[in-house]
């Protein structure tokens, strides 16, 4: 049984100005279930970016197709929603127009007063209130703006929401409230959503997984890596779980070092190119009692 997203001998090439192409990736072919949190990590130029526009329906890969909840991918539809990193708000409406107006989009069978309702609901739901409401993008803060930007994408309950490094321009406190707004609507929407992000432990603390590509060009997503900490989570008690260190080593050593010795390899014409499922738990328990090494595990999927 397919999963609910599920990407298939996804290939995007682009001419490379000397008559031939350039493969930013090839045949690279993961799943997401219903209701997942999955996190795509990868150096600059591998094309993290490029897959979330073909999954947003903002461009064509050059092979390959996308499949979500039965249907093919094709063009831009309110059945997903994105979260830009510049906020990509309208800066001529305000704070409430701008969640509304895709709300309308979405129920135009709705009345105004419902729609309104709807809004501010969600708009109270990443800490805006009263007046804030009422302002326009230049009277908000940065931090505000991507509250607003997230408010909108979660109120047209999309059946994907694609989040494009969407704290990567804030500070660190802004990103962390901001962070825990998320995670508390995900929690109460079990929306499914796919993240860029270069930020290893922003990566931990939101993901159920994380994708980690190769080096561009013909780069591949290599490993998929369970995020094997309960949830609840939150910043300051995740560092703490026996789990944490183990698994942020192993993605600064395929980010740092891996990345490349396996990047630049063509795949194989025809095969699909799963990633390598990892498991890595150092609280299971070791048949050999004296063996005190973790429980590191790669699976293939």
């Amino acid at each position: 049984m397919k999963p609910y997203l599920s990407i298939e001998q996804l290939t995007q090439r682009f001419p490379d100005g000397s008559g031939g192409q350039l493969t930013v990736f090839e045949n690279a072919t993961f799943g997401v279930e219903k209701g997942e949190f999955v996190v795509i990590l990868g150096h600059s130029g591998c094309g993290k970016s490029t897959i979330m526009n073909i999954l947003a329906g903002l461009a064509d890969p050059t092979s390959g197709s996308v499949i979500m909840d039965g249907q093919e991918v094709k063009g831009p539809s309110l059945d997903r929603g994105v979260v830009f990193q510049n906020y990509s708000l309208l800066p001529w409406l305000t704070t409430l127009k701008n969640v509304t107006f895709g709300v309308r989009a979405r129920h135009p069978e709705w009345t105004k007063a419902q729609i309104d309702e709807h809004a501010t609901k969600f708009l109270a739901m990443v800490g805006l209130e009263g007046d804030v409401i009422h302002r326009k993008p230049s009277q908000l803060s940065g931090g505000m703006r991507q509250r607003v930007s997230i408010a909108r994408a979660f109120a047209n309950h999309p059946k994907l929401l694609l989040l494009d490094e969407p704290f990567g321009a804030l500070d660190a406190l802004t990103r962390g409230t901001i962070q825990d707004e998320l995670l508390k609507i995900w929690g109460q929407m079990e929306q499914t959503v796919f993240m860029i992000t270069h930020d290893i432990d922003e990566a931990i603390l939101l993901a159920d997984r994380i994708l980690l590509m190769t080096n561009g060009p013909h780069a591949r997503v290599a490993e998929s890596v369970e995020i094997t900490i309960p949830r609840p989570r939150s910043r300051t008690e995740i560092v703490e779980h026996p789990n944490y260190y183990a698994i942020r080593n192993h993605l600064v050593q395929f980010l740092g070092k891996r990345s490349k010795e396996l990047a630049g390899q063509p795949a194989t014409p025809g095969q699909p190119n799963a990633p390598e499922t990892v498991r890595i738990d150092t609280t299971q328990t070791n048949d050999d009692p004296a063996d005190t090494r973790p429980a590191l595990k790669a699976v293939n999927s």
